[in-house]
């Protein structure tokens, strides 16, 4: 029987978390240099995000940082994961994409989501609304149009240079995102944030209604998670605490924050509320040791016969991080260079 650990792709997101004290530049910098050591150990893909006044993400362009990503590596894909697209026209979309695609080609993604800003007040400092996303399908197809120059919705209108051009596109699922995926014929990728028995019903209500079209013949899946790989559990289940902290103090004040050490979060006192959000963030995640990880990615894998896992791991503390992409990647026999 095939090891399901070493039998797909894996890949990278990376959101340029802030970390308290230091300047958003700094993120950023460090997003370019995590992508050059991705580079180096092997993985296939590495995206970065969209967000919009968040004071815990630099990552607000993602068009902009996939450029200094993809001219820092020579071999990972890089692409973004993803575009918002209720937050822009379809036709600056592609013709940003296809000024990526043609300045490093064949290595550019182009991961779409269908979110809008997280505030009434970014939405209308954005010119959108939530309104806006029930036409994410409508937006899609007007951009895939751009490419293959058969855009239907302007006539007349090109999206130069990317008309001709192939950029891989990917519906990044929330809410009935596995569904749109599978009408357009496009890669889908998700996330167990429902839980996995949620996840996992609509991975199969994906590939049963999926339609090829010109971007993929077949249903393909990639399953997003957080991975922490250290010699203890105890180390890996700690790696996971400043994510949970911003995660329970941005519900509970309306703001996401910078990392903070795991150290300075065990000493805070939660209130009820605080502490029901940050435990429930710490669960749900695959961390331990590398056998122990091993097993249990082996097993998600074999349930979501998934193509590709992409890992999104925020913490605290940079090395730590890029010490358990290591042990993943030699989990699961990447060539790595380094």
């Amino acid at each position: 029987m095939s090891d399901p650990l070493r039998s797909i792709r894996w890949s990278i997101l990376d959101r340029s978390r802030t970390r308290e004290g230091e300047e958003p530049s700094r993120a950023l910098r460090d997003t370019v240099a995590f992508a050059r050591q991705a580079d180096e150990l092997g993985f296939h893909r590495f995206w970065v995000a969209e967000h919009h006044s968040v004071p815990g993400v630099a990552g607000s362009a993602p068009t902009v940082l996939a450029a200094a990503v993809a001219a820092a590596t020579s071999r990972v894909r890089v692409g973004t994961g993803g575009v918002m697209l209720p937050n822009h026209r379809p036709l600056v979309v592609a013709e940003q994409f296809g000024v990526l695609a043609s300045l490093h080609p064949d290595r550019i993604d182009m991961g779409l989501g269908r979110s809008v800003g997280f505030t009434g007040g970014v939405r209308r400092a954005l010119g959108h609304d939530r309104e806006d996303a029930a036409d994410f399908a409508a937006q899609v197809h007007e951009l895939l149009g751009y490419f293959s120059g058969e855009q239907d919705v302007h006539p007349g209108v090109h999206a130069w240079p990317a008309e001709g051009l192939r950029v891989p596109a990917f519906v990044l699922a929330t809410g009935q995102g596995a569904d749109l995926a599978a009408q357009l014929g496009l890669p889908l990728v998700i996330a167990p944030a429902r839980g996995e028995d949620a996840m996992v019903a609509a991975i199969d209500r994906y590939r049963d209604a999926f339609r090829p079209s010109a971007q993929a013949d077949e249903p393909y899946v990639i399953v997003s998670g957080t991975v922490a790989i250290a010699d203890t559990a105890e180390e890996a289940r700690r790696m996971l605490i400043p994510e949970a902290w911003a995660n329970a103090y941005s519900r509970t004040h309306g703001e996401f924050p910078p990392l903070i050490p795991a150290s300075r979060v065990e000493s805070l006192e939660m209130t009820d509320r605080q502490r029901r959000i940050f435990d429930d963030s710490m669960r749900g995640h695959v961390h331990g040791t590398e056998e122990q990880v091993a097993d249990e990615l082996n097993r998600l894998l074999t349930r979501t016969r998934a193509d590709e896992f992409l890992v999104h791991t925020s913490t605290y503390d940079r090395a730590a991080r890029l010490d358990s992409h290591r042990r993943l990647a030699s989990l699961a026999g990447l060539r790595t260079t380094c």
